[in-house]
């Protein structure tokens, strides 16, 4: 499945994030992939697209950010797929 991650970071500061990232990395389970990110460009958030088996492999990983970010997290899929899928269920 993928995810589409926002985080806030507190006090809209990425300085720390980018500190720990540098230090230790993403600090992703296992079956947890990176897949891209963006930033904002005032760079008080980041976008990350993220897949995994389910929402609840990502806890591991958001309780290590969890005093620096404030996380929301979306299910998401391909347009080309929600397509093919809606053109499935007309038919």
């Amino acid at each position: 499945m993928l995810f589409m991650v926002i985080e806030r970071f507190k006090n809209g500061d990425p300085g720390p994030v980018g500190e720990r990232f540098r230090r230790d990395g993403r600090m992703l389970p296992d079956d947890v992939d990176y897949v891209a990110s963006w930033m904002e460009s005032d760079g008080s958030r980041c976008f990350q697209l993220m897949e995994a088996p389910s929402v609840e492999a990502l806890s591991p990983w958001m309780a290590r950010w969890a005093d620096l970010v404030d996380f929301e997290v979306s299910a998401v899929e391909t347009s080309s797929n929600f397509w093919t899928r809606a053109a499935n269920r007309v038919n």
